[in-house]
């Protein structure tokens, strides 16, 4: 191999790398909201199913800007806020609240509140108890909930 082709390889690697680093960076509050607010909705009718992870981790991997991270690390934030809700509903939902609303008026919001959708869709049902949660999110991020047909 070429020197030039190495080192052009190498370059290439290194850029990737940082580019990364940086997606990671400027995502992980964005990682936050949309785990928090899955688990919102996931557990909004008491139990956290399966097919409501599987989504969620579904999503993860074929998001561009959270593709990044590492599923133990996304596994462990989904946990810690079930287990929150499991302490206290009304301490959790405020926490995922302020998690989420740093979203308010920018163009991610959107999209958290369409991963919430999916989420809830998930199991086959999207029922009433998982719309008033996700309407109280679009309320938090002033979004109108008839966009996203709630």
């Amino acid at each position: 191999m070429a020197f030039t082709d190495w080192l052009k390889r190498n370059v290439t690697e290194a850029r990737d790398t940082i580019n990364a680093e940086i997606s990671k960076f400027k995502s992980k509050d964005l990682l936050e909201a949309i785990v928090a607010s899955s688990a919102m909705v996931a557990y909004a009718d008491g139990q956290v199913s399966s097919d409501e992870k599987q989504k969620l981790m579904g999503y993860l991997r074929s998001s561009e800007q959270l593709k990044y991270f590492d599923q133990n690390d996304v596994i462990k934030i989904f946990q810690k806020y079930v287990e929150k809700y499991e302490f206290d509903a009304t301490i959790a939902t405020g926490e995922v609240m302020a998690a989420v609303s740093k979203f308010k008026g920018k163009p991610q919001a959107q999209l958290v509140v369409r991963v919430c959708c999916a989420i809830g869709a998930s199991d086959g049902d999207f029922d009433q108890t998982e719309k008033a949660v996700v309407q109280r999110m679009c309320n938090e991020l002033d979004l109108d909930p008839a966009t996203f047909d709630l």
